[in-house]
Order: structure tokens, then C-alpha cells, then sequence
């Protein structure tokens, strides 16, 4: 190990009373079987994706995972696809009552709306997962996100019927905003480990933006911080948060991990070119066309969802350009390329044609 860090491809194995007894291989489970189907959402059915489409997501994951944290990544996709109908229902259906799933959150949630048996069997469908890396990898703990807590557990009960085996399970607290809302493609406020889907400048606007609320639950969740570094930096952060030290540390923490030194500094350099109001080349650009009035080019660029709401910022003094605040909505832009702030977080360049 590297100062206490656990090495890639690993987990520790720590009895009841803290000791290490040793470190073992570990797998990241993709669901290539399972993301075609879906599982429950709290309102209402995902919608199908292809199989082209989802084999391109796993390529992709699974080489970011390899090459990022060197797991060995397993799709049960692989011992899913040949089980035909009636030995699902015989070998694996028949372990699963119907009171056992219908108490599970995720379906008792759906019950008033409807629920399609489709989604009805993904519990079991996820199930069998822990009983295969059981078998052919060793596997006896599995580990996810809390909302995964009925998906994992019922594994346990499969392995625990079918072969008198105990498994285990661990869950973690799900990462949330301010306001509850957990971060993921699904609420369209995901941070992409790919640096050409989000750039290390994008994700160091990302981190350094997060809520104060917030900051040193994030730094304990995701940093590779020891707890007496994340304590110091708190005891920093609480009697400064203007300076927004937690939030700077997570961003470094994070990127340095992902993309390395020289992209964190590169991300650096850039915030601070921008915040001093300089244009550069590294920073998110929007080309349009058409009008040049300054409420057609905050709706038509997408900053925000309508006149109204770009009137109201205007006028209200949150939105400059260049180092202009522009407080009338009758403005007209001159210049082919320039930097639009919308409030203290989002710049851009906008580029006109």
C-alpha cells in the first residue's frame, strides 16, 4: 500500500475489530443485461435502449475503468443472455415469493402508478449476478450505491436457497446536491470522467462551485484524503468559505487523480484567465447566428430557458459581458467574440456569425 491507500484491483478484508487479515482481487459489475431492461425508477419506466448502443456504453466504461482504477470488469450480459424462459422460472424464479418483492421499495413505490413485469424482474434478474461472481470469481461481498440495498440483498437470499451460502453486502450513501437530488446523466447534471465529454477545466468549475453545505461531505466521499487532512481543511474552509479552500482541494484531488498534474494545472491557469475576464481558446464556446440583442443570445444559446427569465436576469444586474454588466434588455452586442458571465458560476464565449 501507498500511504494507506488501497491498491488498484483490491479490497481489504478488516475483522470485527479493525484488523487487516488480507487483500483480495475485485470486480466492477457492468449490467449489460440488466441496462436493457431497467430497472424501477421512482415515477415511472426507463425507456429501452438498444443493444448496439448499450454494448458501445460498456466498451467504453469498461476501458475507462481498466484504465483508471485497474479493476477486472465482469458483464452479465455474459451468463445472461443464454438462459432460456422456462429455466429462469425454474431455477431462479421459483426462490422468489411474491410478498418478498412486493415489499421491496423500489416496487412498493411503484404500486399506485403501475409497474410492468418487465421491471417486475429485474430483482431477480440482478440477483443471479451475485450468484455467478460467486461461483466463478470467489466473489462474497457486494458493494453499491444504498439504492441498490433490495437488488443486493436479494442475491443474498438466492445464494442463501439455492446453495446454503452466506454472501454479504455493503452500501453507500448516495451522492446528493443541496437540495436532495442525487448527480447522474438521468438528472442531467453529471461530471463525466472522460476529459473530451467533461474537461478538466469544466470539472474544476464543477467542484469549485459546489455548496458550502455540502463541500466536506463530498471531500470525505470522494477525495483520496486522509480524515485528518479533510478535518484541517474544513477548520480552514469554515473560517474562510469565501475562499472556497474545500472546494479547491476537491478539485485538485479529484483531477490530479483523473487526468494528472499537468491537466489540473492547465484547469487552474484557465479559471483564473477567465476570472480576471481574459478569452481563451481552452474555454467553453457557443457559436451562434441571428440576432445580436442580448436576451436572443442568452435564450438561443441555451443559458437560459426563456426572454422572461433573461429579462429578469438583465435587468436584476446577472449577467455581464467582458467586464460590462449589461443591465438593459435592448442591448446590442458589437463584437464577433466575446465572454458572457450568467451570475458568479457559468462562463462562456460566445462566438457570433
Amino acid at each position: 500500500m501507498d500511504n494507506g491507500r488501497i491498491p488498484n484491483n483490491s479490497y481489504v478484508k478488516v475483522t470485527l475489530n479493525g484488523e487487516i487479515t488480507h487483500v483480495t482481487d475485485s470486480f466492477l459489475l457492468v449490467g449489460g443485461a440488466t441496462g436493457l431492461i431497467g430497472d424501477p425508477k421512482p415515477n415511472s419506466e426507463r425507456p429501452l435502449i438498444s443493444k448496439e448502443l448499450l454494448n458501445q456504453y460498456y466498451d467504453k466504461l469498461r476501458k475507462q475503468v481498466e484504465d483508471i482504477f485497474g479493476f477486472e470488469v465482469v458483464n452479465n450480459y455474459d451468463w445472461s443472455k443464454d438462459i432460456n424462459f422456462i429455466d429462469y422460472l425454474r431455477d431462479y424464479g421459483k426462490y422468489f415469493s411474491l410478498n418478498y418483492m412486493l415489499d421491496k421499495e423500489t416496487v412498493k413505490s411503484r404500486l399506485e402508478t403501475g409497474i410492468t413485469y418487465t421491471e417486475f424482474s429485474y430483482m431477480i434478474m440482478q440477483s443471479l449476478d451475485f450468484l455467478w461472481l460467486y461461483n466463478n470469481k470467489g466473489c462474497i461481498l457486494q458493494i453499491g450505491g444504498q439504492d441498490q440495498w433490495g437488488n443486493i440483498t436479494s442475491g443474498i437470499e438466492l445464494a442463501r436457497k439455492k446453495q446454503g451460502v452466506e454472501l454479504y453486502a455493503f452500501t453507500m450513501p448516495l451522492i446528493l446536491d443541496v437540495n436532495g437530488n442525487k448527480f447522474g446523466k438521468s438528472e442531467g447534471n453529471a461530471v463525466w470522467l472522460n476529459k473530451n465529454l467533461t474537461t478538466p477545466y469544466e470539472m474544476y468549475q464543477f467542484f469549485i462551485n459546489q455548496d458550502d453545505r455540502m463541500i466536506i461531505q463530498y471531500l470525505k466521499m470522494l477525495s483520496f484524503l486522509t480524515p485528518e487532512e479533510i478535518m484541517n481543511i474544513e477548520n480552514k474552509h469554515l473560517a474562510n468559505p469565501e475562499a472556497r479552500i474545500a472546494q479547491k482541494a476537491l478539485a485538485k484531488d479529484i483531477i490530479t487523480f483523473l487526468h494528472g498534474e499537468e491537466e489540473y494545472q492547465k484547469a487552474l491557469e484557465i479559471s483564473e484567465k477567465i476570472f480576471k475576464g481574459e478569452v481563451t481558446d481552452e474555454m467553453p464556446t457557443i457559436t451562434l447566428e441571428g440576432s445580436r440583442n442580448i436576451l436572443d443570445i442568452l435564450v438561443n444559446s441555451g443559458l437560459v430557458p426563456s426572454k422572461s427569465e433573461a429579462r429578469r436576469l438583465v435587468e436584476q444586474g446577472g449577467i455581464t459581458i467582458n467586464s460590462e454588466k449589461i443591465i438593459d434588455p435592448t442591448y446590442e452586442v458589437s463584437e464577433n467574440e466575446f465572454v458572457i458571465r450568467k451570475g458568479k458560476k457559468s462562463i462562456n464565449k460566445i462566438i457570433l456569425k
